[in-house]
């Protein structure tokens, strides 16, 4: 059966959102345009209220489109409406995160995960909750940087993400920090692993906590710029 024809049924009982809310004050990755939000009507004045918004593509909770990283990858606008509906599984580090702030996901993390509950589903989203969505209300602390200006925040090891894409086929990696990739690593390695392909990557995702680790399916409402590099999203989660 081809999959158009197939047939897919979701079942939850509750949906969750996954995207912070979005105002001039969110912290922003450097030399990020500032989000602007600009009254342009009033309702009073013109019989109904508008604002105009301006934001850069990787601001607030987002999602990054292989052309970010890659000439002859594909934008934002190029993502099927189907594959913005996954399945995705949650991975807790934030014990570890406690002790070491640049701790990142490990292959021996995932067989942990996988002994506890079951081997990580093929085109699933894997998310990792870091306990960073706690400190999006504090700049200073949720980029934490240090005397010389690197930026110390967990993330996906790249072991874990070849493993992950190779041996489990999952179709993507989210996160509730502003990298998929370490604070400590500014090459983007981990983002450019993953969007090789037009696969997701999601991060400053929020709420992670109340997710369970495995069953709940994202519902990833991008913007559809044309050739967008990203895009900001609303994201659900339909938790069973």
């Amino acid at each position: 059966m081809s999959q158009s024809q197939t047939q897919h049924h979701i079942s939850y009982s509750r949906v969750i959102h996954l995207s912070h809310i979005i105002n001039t004050d969110i912290p922003q990755w450097p030399g990020d345009p500032p989000v602007e939000l600009t009254t342009v009507a009033e309702l009073e004045q013109d019989g109904y209220y508008l604002r105009r918004f301006c934001l850069g593509e990787h601001s607030a909770t987002h999602i990054n489109a292989p052309n970010s990283f890659y000439n002859s990858g594909v934008g934002i606008d190029q993502y099927s409406a189907e594959s913005l509906i996954v399945p995705a599984i949650v991975i807790d580090i934030c014990p570890a995160v406690a002790i070491n702030s640049d701790y990142v996901l490990t292959i021996a993390d995932l067989l942990a995960w996988e002994k506890q509950y079951s081997k990580i589903p093929a085109s699933s989203v894997v998310l990792l909750y870091t306990g960073w969505q706690h400190k999006w209300f504090d700049q200073n602390a949720f980029f934490n940087l240090d005397a010389k200006g690197i930026m110390h925040f967990p993330g996906f090891g790249k072991d874990a993400t070849q493993f992950l894409l190779n041996e489990r086929q999952i179709v993507g990696i989210g996160i509730d920090t502003h990298g998929v990739d370490p604070g400590q690593d500014n090459s983007f390695a981990i983002n450019r692993l993953v969007l090789e392909q037009p696969r997701i990557v999601l991060e400053n995702l929020t709420n992670l906590d109340q997710l369970p680790p495995q069953g709940t399916t994202l519902a990833i409402a991008i913007l559809r710029l044309r050739g967008g590099s990203g895009s900001p999203v609303g994201v659900l989660a339909l938790v069973p």
